[in-house]
């Protein structure tokens, strides 16, 4: 039983394989002061619900965007599982060359990612992850990782919406059922969810035009299909390409 703990700033998914086959993925939320043994409570409650033994994980792989939280992860497989964890990092063998000024810059998670997208859709690419930040990864032709984009997550940018402005409510994530919202809610939602994909097309068209081809668009994260309904610009949604991504680079860097 191999693990993969993606740490991200809302969430941590937690994912097994058995036999190289993602088997189950549970997912908690990213509390900075939940101590290493918390966290272990949590894997070992995920997996006796399964009838699995948690000490019978033979390798653990981390992929983190929160440093504090990385810290307790690995705190939790030394102390319980008695070997150290893999960390993805630039330093490993990725099967991709990072082109970013500064590699260590870019986030474990869109390095994931990139890695499973490459390895199942081919280049060129455009991978759209919506999470905290949506973000725009670019894998050009030659299966080299350009770069991207960081844009506000949609959930935080309708949350700003509602703390910031005193008369405006906190709205459910959908599209209304025209552009010229007739309520507060409607007009909320075609703002944060039409200009959501208003930008999106914009900026995959700047893409397209700079990398001189039509990239394949892989969407994830947790509003991908909600988005990819409204878009022909969005070729394929891959919920589990950060997972295997990771499984990816953790198999090809394992002794």
């Amino acid at each position: 039983m191999e693990v993969m703990v993606d740490i991200g700033n809302t969430d941590t998914v937690v994912g097994l394989y058995q036999d190289a086959q993602l088997t189950h993925h549970w997912r908690l939320s990213s509390q900075s002061h939940r101590t290493e043994d918390e966290s272990w409570v949590a894997i070992d409650a995920f997996f006796k619900a399964q009838k699995l033994d948690p000490l019978g994980i033979t390798g653990l792989c981390i992929s983190s965007v929160v440093p504090d939280l990385t810290m307790i992860y690995i705190r939790m497989t030394k102390k319980y599982l008695k070997f150290e964890p893999m960390l993805i990092s630039p330093d490993l063998n990725l099967g991709l060359r990072i082109l970013y000024q500064d590699s260590y810059a870019v986030g474990s998670d869109r390095i994931c990612n990139a890695v499973a997208a490459k390895k199942k859709y081919g280049t060129p690419l455009i991978i759209l992850d919506f999470g905290t930040a949506t973000t725009f990864d670019c894998i050009a032709k030659n299966g080299d990782y350009l770069g991207g984009i960081i844009c506000p997550g949609i959930s935080n940018a309708a949350a700003v919406l509602h703390y910031k402005a005193a008369k405006l409510p906190k709205i459910e994530l959908r599209f209304p059922p025209q552009v010229i919202g007739q309520t507060t809610e409607e007009s909320m939602q075609s703002g944060i969810m039409f200009g959501s994909v208003e930008m999106i097309e914009g900026l995959i068209k700047k893409i397209n035009k700079e990398l001189d081809s039509r990239a394949k668009v892989i969407a994830t994260g947790g509003l991908a299909h909600i988005i990819a309904k409204e878009t022909k610009a969005i070729d394929i949604v891959d919920d589990n390409l950060n997972i295997e991504g990771m499984y990816l680079i953790y198999k090809n860097n394992s002794k």
